[in-house]
């Protein structure tokens, strides 16, 4: 196959399943998911704003977490549903780069701000009497915009080295969306530069964020078992348990997609598996952290309240 004028180049996203059978209940399935996990995102971010008792950093990162959840998913799901629907699975040549650009974009805005909702849970903990001045407002909205200064060029770099390749035409991609990996794999020239800018991305923007995780909590653990009650460790231990369980769902996910695409020559079985982080994974954390926070739960019940007592 010879490269052609990347204006014409075509790629076919494969999907979950190429069973005709299969995809009203796909489509009902993915349909159902993503409105939950818009209106459970959305109505975090409403129970923060509305609630003055929530106005501290844990649930300002908690906020945009979640906007950060509903926007990653709307990069994939509704082209992913439009797929299904109308039985055409291709996307533009530009249409694949823009999704992939700001799928990465959000995916590594996810990942650092679990990182600094780790720091935020470590000084609260191991620092209580700093808290206050430490995580200051001012701090807070300028941790959030260098996770975001930094996803924008991460992402920014990695598309505009996928420009400088040549695709062929009628390219299958056996995934859900445009994923960085399986474009690459794609490519008619050589990738080897895009590779290396994708492990030490992986590097530097996944394996060092999780050990900055790893690390706060072996200090939070350690303060923790330094409290003379039991009741002081319950408490201590509640503040950092909902973030800690989102923290194990998604890298636990991303890790199995990793392990899936490296032990199995089936990609569809990794595409299957990816939806655990881009789509299971983003609709459980408003659950998780409403269920096991009592603060998030008053907030909600007003929130509810109020909406049912002005329709």
């Amino acid at each position: 196959m010879t490269p052609e004028n990347q204006t014409h180049v075509e790629f076919f996203l494969l999907g979950l399943s190429e069973d005709p059978d299969l995809q009203p209940v796909l489509y009902g399935l993915l349909l159902s998911m993503y409105l939950v996990t818009v209106l459970g995102n959305l109505l975090i971010i409403l129970a923060v704003t509305s609630d003055s008792h929530l106005h501290t950093p844990m649930y300002f990162f908690l906020s945009n977490l979640s906007l950060v959840d509903i926007c990653c998913t709307s990069t994939i799901v509704p082209k992913m549903l439009l797929n299904i629907q109308t039985a055409n699975k291709a996307i533009t040549y530009t249409g694949c780069l823009a999704q992939a650009y700001f799928f990465m974009v959000f995916l590594c805005m996810d990942n650092l701000l679990l990182t600094v909702m780790a720091y935020d849970r470590y000084v609260a903990i191991c620092h209580p009497l700093h808290y206050t001045v430490i995580m200051n407002p001012c701090l807070c909205v300028l941790l959030v915009l260098i996770c975001l200064l930094i996803s924008i060029v991460d992402a920014l770099l990695h598309t505009l080295m996928l420009l400088r390749l040549s695709f062929c035409k009628h390219l299958e991609i056996p995934h859900f969306f445009c994923e960085l990996t399986q474009i690459l794999k794609l490519a008619c020239s050589d990738a080897l530069i895009n590779n290396i800018i994708e492990y030490l991305a992986t590097i530097f923007l996944g394996i060092a964020p999780l050990s900055g995780i790893i690390f706060s909590y072996t200090r939070i653990v350690s303060s923790i078992l330094r409290i003379p009650s039991t009741g002081g460790k319950y408490k201590a231990f509640s503040t950092c348990g909902s973030h800690l369980s989102v923290v194990s769902l998604f890298y636990g996910t991303c890790i199995g997609v990793y392990l899936s695409s490296a032990v199995t020559n089936f990609p569809q079985m990794t595409a299957v598996a990816s939806v655990m982080y881009t789509v299971v994974t983003p609709m459980l954390n408003p659950f998780i952290y409403s269920l096991r926070n009592k603060d998030m739960k008053g907030a909600l019940r007003k929130l509810t309240l109020g909406t049912f007592l002005l329709l």
